[in-house]
């Protein structure tokens, strides 16, 4: 295999270990809150402190690579990632497998951006970097399905007592492989450029305004929205305008900052944060709606639910697969039909899901659904980060992903909300169908919105390869 795509398999590791975990402990729930006697609160922090410790710090992370080397920041990720692991696969109650995971997030947050940078600096040719990314989206789709397998898969063993500790403990294995072949195979890159000194205090800022942001969006999931979530969220708009303001003093006055904000500059960089944005919005509270609807409104079992959903999986990476070429070929022309496809399944669902529907037809509908997701989503980090000068890549990486986990709250949040309200105190099935409608009109909204950037970015960003 060409060597520069052995180094790609030891960086996707991490991206793989991110998405994974996101995933894994879902399932998981029951059997950890019978073991651990813990409360429904203490469940949702488990599932929280994650996605509050990886979206706080991602930005953080990129910055990092920046200064003190991606290699070394990447495998820095991961053996703290190996070690949070172990903390919660041992731990022995509740509070300290929510501190774990809130260290574990943090982990994820240090690799995350590092995967992105190194394949843009690996891979400098259009057509190869076009193939890399594609591997990036088979990745996510590994991670999303082999999540909710392994997590439900590890649960249900008998042959030894509280088996969902190897949820976490899974990771040890690819840990300790992913850094001893990171260590012998991945170059080191850093910016070679201005001031090599680090923003602690602009770390504690952005870190307090998205941790406040994204524990009061994470909490309202759970408990609605509480006047402290209102005041939190104020508070983080608060904090986030004093860092914005802050930077760009520091970046003026040659000092050093955490975020340079002439990425905002480049059009291709902000049409795809708003494209990923309104992607995630989309994606995440879809598959958040989509369960509920399953169990609660169409009365599907848990299980075959899941089996519905492994078809959506298996469309995304057979689109993975495949989504490199057809970007080579047809250029940006395919990733508008990619959206296209998904609006049309989502009116499909709206007219064709109910408890008549036969099984196969949920499966096919979910398979395109899988297969337009995975026909975009490798793109959208190239046409964010594409042109980008190097010293840009780390910090591109880590506001590309902070935008992406922020929006996906949002969107469970928003959508979710709509879902609710709709869906009244005491639902029928009729209700639970109206409000799965209305949600996927908000979500065929979102993706409009998505289209529009598309059609907006430059040609020479995805070029045609002539055939």
């Amino acid at each position: 295999m060409n060597n520069k795509y052995l180094k790609l398999m030891v960086i996707l590791s991490g991206q793989f270990l991110t998405i994974m975990d996101i995933f894994i402990i879902n399932v998981s729930i029951p059997s950890i809150q019978r073991d651990l006697q813990a409360s429904n609160g203490e469940m949702q922090l488990m599932i929280a402190s994650y996605l509050i410790g990886f979206a706080s710090f991602l930005i953080t992370g990129g910055r990092l690579g920046d200064m003190y080397g991606r290699k070394k920041i990447f495998m820095t990720g991961l053996a703290f990632f190996m070690l949070s692991s172990v903390a919660c696969g041992v731990s022995s109650g509740a509070a300290l497998l929510v501190i774990s995971r809130f260290i574990q997030g943090i982990s994820a947050a240090l690799m995350a951006p590092q995967v992105l940078s190194m394949i843009q600096i690996l891979f400098t040719g259009h057509e190869e970097r076009i193939k890399a990314m594609g591997w990036y989206g088979i990745t996510i789709g590994l991670g999303t399905i082999l999540g909710q397998f392994l997590g439900g898969y590890f649960s249900s063993l008998t042959m030894m007592e509280e088996s969902w500790r190897l949820i976490f403990l899974i990771n040890i294995p690819i840990c300790m492989l992913a850094l001893f072949f990171s260590k012998r195979l991945l170059t080191e890159s850093k910016m070679t450029v201005g001031k090599n000194t680090f923003d602690f205090f602009g770390v504690i800022v952005l870190a307090a305004g998205l941790f406040c942001f994204t524990y009061a969006l994470t909490m309202s999931e759970h408990q609605g929205i509480q006047m402290k979530s209102i005041l939190l969220i104020l508070l983080s708009a608060g904090i986030l305008v004093y860092f914005v303001k802050t930077q760009k003093m520091r970046l003026k006055c040659g000092k050093s900052y955490l975020i340079d904000f002439t990425l905002f500059s480049y059009t291709n960089f902000n049409l795809g944060i708003l494209a990923v944005s309104f992607f995630f919005i989309m994606l995440d509270s879809y598959f958040y709606i989509l369960s509920l609807f399953f169990q609660d409104g169409l009365q599907i079992g848990a299980l075959a639910a899941g089996e519905i959903i492994v078809f959506q999986g298996l469309g995304f990476i057979l689109a993975s697969l495949f989504s490199s070429k057809f970007i080579l070929r047809y250029g940006k022309k395919f990733l508008v039909s990619g959206l296209v496809l998904i609006m049309t399944v989502l009116m499909l669902q709206i007219f064709l899901f109910n408890r008549e529907t036969p099984f196969f037809m949920l499966c096919l509908l979910l398979f395109f659904h899988g297969i337009g997701v995975g026909s975009i989503i490798p793109s959208l980090a190239t046409i964010a980060l594409s042109g980008l000068p190097q010293k840009l890549a780390g910090n591109a990486s880590g506001v590309y992903n902070t935008f992406q986990q922020v929006a996906a709250i949002v969107g469970i949040i928003a959508v979710g909300s709509v879902f609710y309200h709709f869906l009244g105190i005491k639902p029928s099935p009729q209700h639970y169908h109206t409000a799965f409608s209305i949600a996927l009109a908000v979500n065929i909204i979102c993706l409009f919105i998505v289209l529009f950037s598309m059609v907006k970015v430059p040609e020479s960003i995805l070029p045609k390869r002539k055939m």
